[in-house]
């Protein structure tokens, strides 16, 4: 069996990172801190290069670390070396940042415009309201008695399907009956498409 050559400085006394990470999932605090002193430099240059912004990135890193204390369980080295799994982890927490503000951006700048956008007109809006409800009471005497005390106790009073029934003295399934019935006639009188 051949031994590898190393050309230039002798090999470092480098921790192995699997192994590491091997017992980062079974708790071993010590390991974890190998692993900081192991990776964080290179997850900082990882996230940095992603962000630009130093502040962001040094909270990002702290992120990542703590998610690598919380899922070591979950690495498996069959899928790939330790450093590529945690440089992963950092570069989707690096862009999960980046498009976190860039929604916050776009939603600021939606509610931006929505202050812009002029007041609405507040007589047209009690007209248009006053209206409906004239045209829900003009529905509300197309239906029958029971119909009509049903859909007013569940709808305007909020009870419910058992409430009403008990305030009719009527069986459940007739007053589910009334109600459905009661409904689609409503629906059908306001023009209301399903």
């Amino acid at each position: 069996m051949k031994e590898a050559v190393h050309i230039g400085e002798k090999p470092s006394a480098e921790p192995d990172l699997q192994e590491l990470v091997g017992r980062v999932a079974l708790g071993d605090e010590e390991a974890f801190a190998r692993v900081y002193d192991t990776v964080v430099g290179s997850v900082l240059g990882v996230v940095r290069a992603v962000l630009r912004d130093h502040a962001q990135s040094e909270e990002v890193v702290q992120e990542v670390l703590v998610e690598v204390w919380r899922t070591a369980p979950r690495y498996r080295s069959d899928r790939g070396t330790a450093i590529n799994w945690i440089l992963t982890l950092a570069h989707r927490r690096a862009v999960d940042r980046i498009r976190s503000a860039d929604a916050a951006a776009a939603r600021d700048h939606k509610a931006a415009l929505l202050d812009r956008l002029p007041e609405y007109d507040e007589v047209a809006e009690h007209v248009e309201a006053r209206l409906e409800r004239e045209q829900v009471r003009r529905c509300l005497r197309t239906l029958t008695e029971i119909q009509s005390q049903a859909v007013t106790l569940a709808y305007y009073r909020g009870l419910t399907y058992r409430q009403v029934a008990e305030a009719l003295a009527l069986p459940l399934g007739t007053v589910k009956t009334r109600l459905r019935d009661g409904l689609i006639r409503l629906r059908d009188c306001l023009g209301v498409t399903a």
